[in-house]
């Protein structure tokens, strides 16, 4: 794991960055056709645990230039999560790691998370839907400048691809002009719409 300090400028953004209240990021009220394929009522937190491939994601500091990158998070009591996420610099560079906790708000439906970078730097994010059967997720951040598409797979369809990011920009209206796929394999990088590795 590289040194906290090779990820300072990260940290001080986190802290620029406002923490929102409790509304922040609400889905405006949805017709019968938009919540279609949409589970509804509270994250089963339980089914949510495991692994997540990053298919897209708005570029920031921490995670720009990431490839093969996952998130696996694991319950630790009642509201507490650990989180690893993973990834590489580029296919032909070593895999690398940054431990994370995060903490559930329980009046949230475990919507609303409150996440550490090296214990001492809050954020909060947002899980904004997430597929019937947990095979997708869609995840928010105060100011809806930041988001990301999750998946238990590291392929997803491209026609699913679009779904998933035309929600983003109409029902929680994040910039997804900024938005960008995650190469998971070799063969990705270098094509349309996905980011470009930090190394070759």
């Amino acid at each position: 794991m590289q040194s906290i300090t090779a990820f300072l400028p990260a940290l001080l953004l986190s802290l620029t960055l406002p923490l929102a209240p409790a509304h922040a990021q609400e889905a405006p009220p949805a017709t019968p056709q938009a919540q279609e394929g949409i589970a509804e009522g509270a994250i089963d937190l339980q089914r949510f645990m495991g692994r997540w491939y990053v298919i897209g994601r708005v570029p920031n500091f921490v995670e720009r230039g990431h490839v093969a990158s996952t998130n696996t998070y694991s319950l630790r009591g009642e509201d507490k999560v650990a989180i690893r996420y993973q990834y590489r610099e580029g296919f032909g560079e070593q895999e690398e790691e940054l431990q994370l906790r995060a903490s559930v708000d329980e009046d949230s439906g475990n919507r609303r998370w409150r996440t550490w970078f090296y214990r001492i730097v809050p954020t909060r994010t947002r899980i904004l839907e997430v597929a019937p059967d947990y095979s997708w997720a869609l995840i928010g951040y105060p100011g809806r400048e930041m988001a990301w598409i999750f998946a238990r797979e590291p392929d997803m369809d491209a026609t699913l691809y679009r779904q998933l990011a035309l929600r983003l920009r109409d029902r929680y209206e994040v910039n997804t002009d900024k938005l960008k796929r995650v190469p998971q394999h070799p063969g990705q990088v270098g094509k349309l719409g996905f980011e470009v590795p930090n190394r070759n």
